[in-house]
């Protein structure tokens, strides 16, 4: 019953006693002027779309929210009424949605932005019975409704979950989902140390790896090179690592092994005993059997040039002469400018 006396359709009562239209669903709609469209609408939905002039309200459409979350202005009308909606207004909303009508609005080119906004402004029940209501059928095989979201929308649906929900709605999108509609990817840029130390990012980084193209996770892995060494050391970031080393590519494997390697060698120059560290250093500044210079060769290293800054560092007054002699002059060595610094 509309508040003007009018009754619409063969209505059924929902929980707040108000009457509820039932409609047809039209999963998937892509636009709204089809005369089989016009059809299905209500005679309110009708009286919405002609009358400018009237000042609506939310209160005015309960009963209809699933049909005006289907059309395009329905669908604005609402999400905009939403942010400011008291707390039984968005129950009435929330009750007429879910369950029974929330796969069928998220499949919707409108009425996915309707739930996105229950997820931004819901109760935090409201929001764990709607993530419950949808995570079956996220998480099986069909049908798969956040498939439909866009890609800008994907980040902004998924962000308000429970984290564990989050979790394996995230792992199984990473999964299954075209690579090109995984727009919330570029999200995690920026964000690698935080989800590499987080019991439930580490998993999520470890699935981008293996099931995204290169033009995708490169950004990424070249963000995670620079904190492998803190990495290595973490709970939860030591399995990302170790998940490079099994399933990376050569390069990424063999960087991070050098860069283990190097770390490796400056702890031992730094705890080493003053006979060991001399022992350590000598090896350095002694020529290999082809003559080849193996403080050349470290300049040259990415990695190897900080254990021979760190090794400029400790050594005695003596053997760091020996050093810095046999430094060649900087220019045509990327790394020099380090080198001659710690001199």
């Amino acid at each position: 019953m509309l508040h003007n006396g009018a009754m619409y359709g063969h209505a059924a009562l929902n929980a707040h006693g108000i009457p509820f239209y039932h409609q047809n669903a039209r999963p998937g709609r892509r636009h709204d002027n089809s005369e089989a469209t016009l059809a299905l609408r209500s005679p309110l939905l009708d009286e919405f779309r002609a009358n400018k002039t009237r000042k609506w309200e939310l209160r005015d459409i309960f009963g209809y929210v699933v049909e005006f979350s289907g059309d395009q202005h329905g669908s604005r009308f609402i999400q905009q009424k939403l942010e400011t909606a008291t707390s039984e207004e968005k129950q009435i909303v929330f009750d007429e949605i879910v369950p029974h009508n929330a796969l069928q609005l998220i499949q919707d080119v409108f009425g996915n932005y309707v739930i996105q906004k229950l997820f931004e402004h819901g109760t935090q029940v409201q929001k764990t019975i709607l993530a419950n209501t949808m995570e079956g059928h996220i998480l099986g095989s069909e049908p798969r409704p956040v498939e439909f979201i866009l890609p800008e929308q994907q980040g902004a649906f998924v962000k308000e979950l429970d984290p564990h929900v989050l979790k394996c709605v995230i792992q199984k999108l990473i999964e299954r989902v075209a690579p090109e509609r995984l727009g919330f990817v570029n999200a995690l840029r920026g964000n690698v140390y935080d989800l590499s130390t987080h019991p439930y990012g580490c998993r999520v980084l470890q699935r981008c790896f293996e099931h995204l193209p290169e033009d995708q996770t490169r950004p990424l892995m070249d963000e995670l090179h620079k904190y492998m060494i803190n990495l290595m050391q973490d709970q939860f970031g030591n399995y990302v690592v170790q998940f490079v080393l099994e399933q990376g590519k050569p390069h990424d494997r063999g960087q991070v092994i050098a860069k283990f390697a190097s770390n490796v060698c400056e702890k031992a120059l730094v705890t080493a005993s003053a006979e060991e560290r001399r022992a350590l250093i000598e090896e350095i500044v002694t020529p290999k059997a082809d003559g080849v210079s193996p403080i050349v060769s470290m300049m040259k290293d990415q990695f190897a040039n900080y254990v021979l800054q760190r090794a400029l560092t400790v050594a005695d007054n003596d053997q760091k002469e020996l050093l810095v002699a046999k430094i060649p002059p900087p220019a045509g060595h990327a790394y020099s400018k380090h080198l001659i610094s710690s001199k």
